[in-house]
């Protein structure tokens, strides 16, 4: 029968055309089914069609909910890097430096040489060359790693360094521990190579080692996938006791770990990386996309010696393999200081922008961390993550609503992530104000506001 897919349509209709609006309760199954004189099987059938179609998300104990849509009228999306169509993106988060094309372009400047430049167009292998494995094993020493070279591959960025990784451990229908907030872009990959993941209970240490233990003792996992630094959204960084109890779980277990480390650079200093407390469980992620630029880049993985080969692989038949041309640009940035000279920029930029964000949102609940690019702001009642995010964009800023980095069924967070570092210091302080005017004034009267 087709009669729940016409009921569906009606209702998408509905949501299309504005009578539904983005965070409205549906009616819960029962009295839809009764108001349409359906079974009450079929109307939960329309609801299951109406999530698929990605229209509305279901929340336990809370019901039902029109989802907030895309300018084009196409539902939201997990990836949260995902550039927005509105004039001020908090989505995409890519840092700048001042003066930072100037500086690249003078290491560049040589590769342009026809003899040089011949070198670096040839097809770049999975293990890189002799020259960049050195480079980047010097850069991680920087951040409390020191690994041998020959353990290093690498990849066109670092996304595709953890799907390689993954692909490489993990095969489809197997499952992954990760925390209950993870980066959007690992749910989008998981999905692709048929992996579940499985969100781990955290405090405010980090991951709870019990709770690994647990997940792995109801069904085992066949790997994680952790932020211990800088955890993207909520900027958290596991304590350096919590991080020797999750090294010891892991052995205990034999399961090995997919540590992203992209924003650890921000953090000098901080807890040293898990890969140093369980090199031969580890794989280190990490890449040059924030700490240089995204459209210049390479990805690099550390990985046990004993699985090079099968990274390797996995790299390869992903069609992952980094670019000659960024492999040789990355070892002049690494090799005269350049990446160094960017990093001490991005770190005080970050934290001037953190300024920002603790002027402009005094007294909302906001977690983050001095160092990092990035907020999560947990709302203000009654607001819900889809409606503020509609809201938001109404006002021409985009926001990543909490949605796109919750990992299961349960209760999604009433919250946002706000990208600080791609818009210019005063665009980013106007914003803000924006958002703060829009959350006092309530659901309501979010329409008063405006960025001027």
């Amino acid at each position: 029968m087709d009669d729940y897919r016409r009921i569906a349509d009606r209702i998408a209709n509905d949501i299309d055309g504005g009578r539904l609006r983005p965070g409205q309760r549906l009616p819960p199954q029962r009295a839809f089914a009764r108001r349409h004189g359906i079974a009450p099987s079929t109307a939960g059938r329309v609801y299951g069609e109406l999530v698929r179609r990605g229209l509305v998300v279901g929340e336990v104990g809370r019901g039902t909910f029109v989802r907030a849509t895309e300018p084009d009228g196409q539902p939201g999306h997990a990836l949260a890097e995902a550039a927005g169509a509105a004039p001020v993106n908090l989505e995409l988060n890519y840092p700048v430096a001042e003066g930072q094309s100037e500086l690249l372009a003078a290491a560049l400047a040589p590769l342009l040489r026809p003899d040089a430049l011949e070198q670096a167009l040839r097809p770049a292998a999975a293990a890189g060359t002799p020259a960049a494995r050195e480079a980047v094993a010097s850069l991680l020493a920087q951040g409390g790693l020191r690994s041998a070279a020959a353990r290093i591959l690498f990849t066109g960025n670092a996304r595709q360094a953890i799907a390689a990784t993954l692909a490489s451990l993990v095969r489809p229908g197997g499952r992954v521990g990760v925390e209950p907030l993870t980066y959007p872009l690992v749910k989008e990959i998981a999905g692709r190579l048929g992996i579940t993941l499985v969100p781990l209970a955290t405090d405010a240490d980090g991951p709870v080692p019990g709770a690994v233990a647990a997940a792995h003792r109801a069904a085992p996992l066949s790997a994680l996938y952790l932020q211990p630094t800088l955890h993207n959204p909520t900027a958290r960084t596991v304590s350096a006791g919590r991080l020797e109890q999750l090294a010891d779980v892991v052995h205990s277990l034999g399961t090995p770990v997919v540590e992203d480390r992209i924003w650890s650079f921000l953090h000098p200093g901080g807890t040293p990386p898990l890969a140093a407390l369980a090199p031969g469980l580890v794989h280190l992620v990490d890449g040059l996309s924030k700490r240089v630029a995204p459209g210049l880049t390479v990805g690099f993985a550390v990985v046990p010696q004993e699985r090079v080969a099968a990274v390797a692989r996995a790299v390869r038949s992903g069609g992952w393999s980094a670019g000659g041309f960024a492999l040789e640009a990355a070892v002049r940035w690494i090799g005269d200081g350049t990446v160094d000279r960017l990093v001490a920029a991005k770190r005080a930029d970050a934290r001037r922008r953190q300024r920002l964000v603790a002027e402009e949102l005094a007294g909302f609940a906001v977690r983050s961390d001095p160092a990092a690019y990035f907020a999560w702001w947990e709302l203000p009642a009654p607001w819900r993550a889809d409606t503020f995010t509609a809201a938001a964009r109404a006002h021409g800023i985009a926001v990543t609503p909490g949605t796109a980095f919750s990992v299961g069924p349960g209760r999604t967070p009433d919250a946002v992530r706000l990208g600080l570092a791609s818009v210019p210091g005063p665009e980013l302080r106007r914003a803000l104000r924006t958002l703060a005017d829009v959350a006092r004034g309530g659901p309501g009267a979010g329409a008063a506001a405006g960025t001027g």
